[in-house]
């Protein structure tokens, strides 16, 4: 095992932060052709995996069993962690199972608040209403289907200024998010196995 698989569903922005700080990323996965974190990869010399739900579906199957294809998919390259960096789907216990305690995940939130595709957004609009001063953003092991829930691997407080928009708290909360992930990597990569 070594190496780091990476699995998007967007731009790859924090792919791109991973790629900058020379960590060692070996296959990049994306469910969406027009992913362009696929180009980020290839740019940069790494191999690339295109799997799609769709065809899956449309031949009657399962997303559990589209789970399981990509985890052959992912234990081809095997890779010592794989990493949802805006990975837009739930992976259930057939991808789960195969990578024990090496599936790590970046959320735009603090444990315990705004779980879901919409942390930041959450998190500007309970802002709004006065109900909190901060948000944060996490790395987390995923061991089972619950969403944002796993053991927390690393946490970092993202405060909302007064006068913030919510393009200014995004930017803000990605730059720390590519910071922690990169950090929290590092550390788990440096680890025994």
């Amino acid at each position: 095992m070594a190496g780091l698989a990476v699995l998007v569903s967007g731009s790859g922005s924090n792919l791109a932060a991973l790629l900058a700080a020379d960590l060692p990323v070996t296959v990049v996965v994306s469910n969406r052709r027009d992913a362009y974190a696929l180009q980020r990869a290839a740019d940069a010399g790494i191999a690339t995996e295109y799997v799609p739900l769709r065809p899956v579906l449309d031949a009657g199957r399962t997303r559990r069993d589209y789970d399981a294809d990509l985890a052959d998919v992912v234990a081809r390259h095997d890779p010592a962690f794989v990493v949802l960096a805006g990975w837009m789907h739930v992976l259930s216990s057939a991808f789960l199972d195969r990578f024990p305690n090496r599936v790590v995940n970046l959320h735009p939130a603090l444990p315990g608040t705004f779980p879901g595709a919409h942390g930041i957004a959450d998190a500007f609009a309970a802002y709004g209403r006065g109900e909190i001063t901060h948000t944060g953003v996490m790395v987390h092991l995923v061991p089972d289907e619950r969403v944002d829930e796993g053991p927390v691997l690393a946490t970092a407080v993202v405060p909302i200024q007064p006068g913030d928009t919510i393009d200014a708290l995004t930017e803000r909360m990605h730059a720390t998010e590519h910071v922690l992930l990169v950090d929290t990597l590092r550390r788990l990569l440096a680890e025994p196995t």
